[in-house]
């Protein structure tokens, strides 16, 4: 086997580098580069630097001064305040950082200054090098709008729209009505979802555009907007190329990025389980054709938007690494981090196009700092528990986790909500989402909110195993929104009994304390279980020598258990399976995790259940007058004033948190009574913005 070593953990994997099998480790060809980013994309570049002999530079803002891409680095330099504008995009900043370090290379990661030509430019002018494409490629391909025109005139397919930059609300009514609804509002310099909108109807473009150009000004300093036609049950499909500064330019296959919410995607996989090998081929030389004719020299991808015909229409070009490139990684065994380096140090592409393999299949879930229960908001705070899945190789599947935290760490308001990325490889598509299902109950976060029951609920999705997914797939399989996953009768068992074995544990061992009335405890119990609505009755329980047994309801239940009394993840195996449940100690029983389904479940003895019967029942608090701020954020603006009659689904607030505005609206029909907070303050969960009368 081969290994390719990232950081802290190797991955044991099948050869597919190059036509010899060898990864590709030679004498460094940089002796120090800088890293002009943050979190996790940060960390990935110190791992592969640091395998290739490269001492590393981070850069850091006042609330990542104990991030962990700063710990990991050789050096670190503070570049400025908090808010990105006045530290990661201030390109003088890490010029200067670089002078202060004798840095060689900068390598930008993406988003910040991953696609501004001025930065290039910039670094080229200090004689350092930098780690992606030349200017000429970056302003004719990292532009939208340039990169559209520029394919037109390649004769590569496009989405119908306006081939330039909108002028104000009045001409996008325009464009959009002649194109005709849906339509996207995009920015031009954009990325990542960021200054993105779908419009449906011509009421919503107003506040689309005023959305998208305040976010796009806040993350890329750019705020030019196209609009474009949106293309109905569309699938997001990239091509992954690399290039060299001799002209040779090859496809690293395709992934599928159809998974997405508000435009931001939230699983990736390669291959792709839509394409066949012929569009696989079209697609790619299209992407080589695109990408020679702006002498592209690094890193890029090429994104389409693939019809249920798979007709596929040029979207954007995206001159930097991606976020999801671990898939490509995983499939191909190439690392395209040192890639980008060998690139931009003048080195030949080791490798052909007939040399490029395409190895099993690979799954990227997102795990965002975010509360699917309640719309999937922005979540922030301290990281009080962060316990990722071990990484590694066991038999044939693969676990990777890519992440820029730790247990401890902070996940500050300023930037994007990620905390890690996690991956799955192994020979087959189902195979690699059921150790992604694996990893994803055994990934232990607490003290924030998070999306993991939210992924785990897609890889349980029978139209997501299926592999029949378009970019509307999240919208129209939780219209309503994420409330878990639904619990089946056999989930409802394993649930039952692991709270029932946690609860025999913990009064065999509270028996065993010295002193005791009782001595220790070996006759099998009986309880009553409340779960949700119902109640059950558990007879005859009992857990010996990691064996539990019970009856649910008088249906005999058995199961191996692995377990300690404290630990927070439980393994049960039962039916020849072995689930990851996590545990946390809940007034009068446990809260327990698996699968996408969260359940509290009361564990109580006979007389407890009649008492707790008698017990009056607590009403929630009426907020029914009141907007609430969903999340910690900067009020953007108050779109009411005192007085004011409102109308159900009109515009109230704008609050941004995590570089995304939010626009928050009226649920129905209302006066208000009370403006509690204005633009640019900076508010707490379920701080009072507006009271109705």
């Amino acid at each position: 086997m081969a290994e390719l070593q990232l950081g802290f953990t190797t991955l044991s994997r099948r050869p597919t580098t190059i036509a010899e099998g060898i990864v590709l480790i030679g004498d460094s060809v940089f002796r120090k580069i800088l890293i002009a980013n943050r979190g996790e994309i940060a960390c990935r570049v110190i791992k592969t630097a640091r395998r290739m002999g490269i001492a590393t530079v981070a850069v850091y803002s006042d609330a990542d001064r104990d991030a962990l891409h700063v710990e990991m680095a050789d050096e670190a330099v503070h570049i400025g305040p908090p808010p990105s504008a006045q530290s990661y995009l201030v390109i003088d900043r890490i010029l200067q950082a670089c002078r202060d370090t004798g840095a060689e290379a900068v390598h930008p990661g993406y988003g910040f200054l991953s696609e501004r030509e001025a930065f290039a430019e910039a670094l080229a002018k200090i004689g350092v090098a930098f780690i992606g494409p030349n200017v000429k490629a970056i302003a004719a391909m990292g532009d939208k709008i340039e990169s559209k025109k520029l394919a037109m005139a390649a004769k590569v397919n496009t989405v119908p729209g306006y081939v330039g930059e909108i002028k104000d609300a009045d001409h996008a009514k325009k464009i959009a009505g002649d194109i005709g609804y849906p339509v996207m509002v995009k920015a031009s310099a954009g990325g990542g979802g960021k200054g993105l909108r779908v419009v449906h109807k011509e009421s919503e473009l107003v506040q689309a555009i005023q959305s998208s150009r305040h976010e796009a000004k806040a993350s890329f300093g750019d705020d030019r907007l196209f609009v474009e036609k949106f293309v109905t049950e569309p699938r997001h499909i990239e091509i992954q190329v690399m290039g060299d500064k001799h002209g040779n330019v090859i496809y690293l296959n395709e992934r599928e990025c159809s998974i997405q919410r508000r435009n931001q995607k939230v699983i990736e996989e390669a291959p792709s389980p839509f394409l066949d090998a012929n569009t696989r081929k079209a697609m790619g030389a299209q992407a080589v054709m695109l990408s020679k004719a702006v002498n592209y020299d690094s890193a890029g991808t090429v994104e389409f938007i693939v019809d249920k015909d798979r007709n596929f229409y040029f979207l954007e070009m995206n001159t930097r690494l991606q976020v999801e490139h671990p898939v490509t990684e995983l499939t191909t065994g190439l690392d395209l981090v040192e890639l980008m380096i060998r690139s931009a140090a003048g080195e030949k592409l080791p490798l052909a196009q007939k040399d490029v393999k395409l190895d099993g299949w690979a799954v990227e879930s997102r795990v965002y700092a975010e509360d699917p229960y309640r719309g999937f908001l922005p979540s922030t705070g301290r990281l009080v528990r962060y316990e990722p899945p071990a990484e590694g190789t066991a038999g044939t599947t693969t676990v990777r986790n890519d992440t820029g935290v730790y247990e401890g760490g902070e996940i500050s308001m300023f930037y994007d909500p990620m905390i890690a990325k996690l991956c799955t490889h192994a020979p087959t598509r189902l195979e690699a989402i059921d150790a992604m299902e694996a990893a994803l109950d055994e990934f232990r976060i607490e003290g924030i909110r998070h999306n993991i029951a939210f992924l785990n609920a897609i890889m349980h999705n029978k139209r997501f195993r299926a592999g029949t997914i378009t970019t509307a797939f999240i919208a129209e399989e939780f219209p309503d929104g994420f409330h878990g996953c639904e619990i089946d009768n056999a989930a409802r068992a394993r649930f039952i009994a692991a709270a029932v074995a946690a609860t025999l544990t913990r009064q065999d061992r509270a028996s065993r304390i010295s002193g005791t009335l009782n001595g220790p405890h070996t006759a099998a119990a009986d309880f009553t279980v409340a779960m949700g609505d119902k109640t059950y009755r558990i007879a005859d329980a009992y857990l010996a020598a990691g064996t539990l047994h019970l009856a649910i309801d008088g249906k005999v239940f058995e199961s191996v258990v692995e377990w300690r009394a404290g630990e927070a993840l439980m393994h049960l195996q039962t039916g020849g399976q072995k689930f990851a449940m996590q545990l946390a100690p809940a007034a009068g029983g446990w809260r327990v995790s698996q699968g996408g389904s969260t359940a509290a479940i009361i564990v109580r003895s006979a007389r407890a259940a009649q008492l707790a019967a008698l017990m009056p029942k607590k009403v929630a608090a009426d907020n029914s007058k009141l907007l609430l701020c969903p999340m910690p954020g900067l009020v953007v603006s108050i779109n009411v004033q005192q007085g004011q009659e409102v109308k159900a689904g009109e515009p109230l607030a704008v609050v941004e948190a995590m570089k995304m505005e939010n626009v928050l609206t009226a649920e129905q029909d209302a006066t208000i009574s009370k403006v509690n907070a204005k633009k640019g303050d900076s508010l707490a969960l379920d701080d009072v913005i507006l009271e109705f009368a």
